[in-house]
């Protein structure tokens, strides 16, 4: 199984797929470099696979590099983000209380 996480900036989100299909994505609504992370969707039949996971971690570091902030309102994110805490310097740190991190 090969997963690839991809901006598709002509839709405002963080696409995944396996093996070339779609299996999910992450919206954003990006303010400069803040990118706001609203909704995350795994279609059915990818759940249960750790996608989601693969995905938000995979969007995250996409912004990291590109030197960006993030604020997770998808209550999936802050989860991702307590799991992999080397992703928390990009919630900025006034926000996190808000985010429970």
């Amino acid at each position: 199984m090969t997963t690839t996480v991809h901006d598709n900036p002509a839709d405002s989100r963080f696409e995944i797929t396996v093996d070339g299909e779609l299996a999910g994505y992450v919206d954003y609504r990006k303010d400069g470099d803040e990118y706001a992370l609203p909704h995350t969707r795994v279609l059915p039949q990818f759940e249960g696979r750790g996608i989601g996971g693969q995905l938000i971690a995979g969007a995250l570091t996409e912004i990291a590099s590109r030197g960006g902030t993030v604020l997770p309102f998808c209550p999936f994110v802050p989860k991702v983000i307590r799991d992999n805490p080397e992703f928390l310097e990009l919630v900025p740190e006034d926000q996190r209380p808000v985010f429970g991190l």
